[in-house]
C-alpha cells in the first residue's frame, strides 16, 4: 500500500490540521470506517498498489489524521487482516454450523453464497487473505505468520464440519478430515483468484465439482438428497 507522501510530514504528536474529535466513540467509529474501507478496497486491489489517500478519501478522513488512528501503515494492514479474519470466521460459522443442513450440504451452501457474493460485485472482489498471500514478497514479513494463522483457522473450522459428516457417516471413518480441509482451502483460494481473473463463477464450480467428487471416494453410500 503506497503511503501518502506530503513534502513535510509532521509527527502525529505535533500535527494540528485534521485532528480527529476527542470524543472516544467518534474516534472508534472513524477507525472502524477506515478498516471497512480498507478491507473493501483490498479485496479488489493489491496492498502495494493502493495508496492511503484512496482509502482516506473514500470515508472523508483528512490525510493528516491517519496516524491518530493507526501507528503505521503496517499496523493498519494488521488491523485489516484481523477484521477480515473475524468477518470470515463468522461467515463460516453461519454456514458450517447450521444444524438444519447435512454437514456436506453446509459446505455447498458456503460455496453458493461465495459465488453470489463475487457475482454481486462483478467478480472484482476476491479474498483479502488470498490477495495478500499473492503479494507476500512485497509485504512486511510479520504479515506472513498472521495470514498463515488465518488460513489455519478457516481450515480448522472446515475440518470440524467434515468430522461431523464423518460422525454422521456421510464420510468414511478413515477419511483424513484435516487433510481434506487443507485441500479445500488450497484449491478454493486458487479458484477465487481465477474467478476474479476471468470474471466468471466457472472456476468456483469446477473446483467444487472436483472437491466433492474427491470426497465421494471417502463417502459411505447415502441418498443423494441427504448430502
Amino acid at each position: 500500500m503506497k503511503p501518502s507522501e506530503p513534502s513535510k510530514r509532521a509527527s502525529p504528536a505535533t500535527r494540528a490540521r485534521g485532528r480527529p474529535p476527542k470524543n472516544e466513540a467518534s474516534h472508534g467509529e472513524t477507525r472502524a470506517s477506515l478498516i471497512r474501507a480498507g478491507v473493501a478496497i483490498l479485496t479488489e486491489k493489491g496492498y502495494s498498489s493502493v495508496g492511503l489517500d484512496e482509502i482516506l478519501s473514500s470515508v472523508s478522513v483528512p490525510k493528516g489524521s491517519f496516524y491518530y488512528y493507526f501507528e503505521s501503515k503496517a499496523a493498519f494492514g494488521h488491523a485489516l487482516i484481523d477484521a477480515y479474519a473475524d468477518y470470515f470466521a463468522r461467515k463460516l460459522d453461519h454456514w458450517l454450523t447450521n444444524e438444519a443442513r447435512a454437514p456436506l450440504q453446509r459446505l455447498k451452501d458456503f460455496i453458493e453464497d461465495a459465488k453470489e457474493g463475487m457475482a454481486r460485485h462483478g467478480f472484482r472482489r476476491g479474498c483479502l487473505v488470498g490477495n495478500l498471500g499473492q503479494e507476500m514478497g512485497a509485504l512486511p514479513e510479520p504479515f506472513r505468520a498472521q495470514l498463515v494463522a488465518v488460513l489455519a483457522d478457516w481450515q480448522m473450522r472446515t475440518a470440524r464440519c467434515l468430522r461431523q459428516a464423518q460422525q454422521e457417516q456421510y464420510l468414511a471413518g478413515d477419511a483424513d478430515c484435516e487433510r481434506l480441509a487443507a485441500f479445500f482451502w488450497i484449491g478454493w483460494e486458487g479458484a477465487v483468484l481465477r474467478a476474479k481473473l476471468e470474471h466468471s463463477a466457472e472456476p468456483l464450480d469446477t473446483f467444487a465439482d472436483g472437491f466433492f467428487s474427491a470426497l465421494s471416494a471417502h463417502s459411505h453410500r447415502r441418498p443423494a438428497s441427504s448430502v
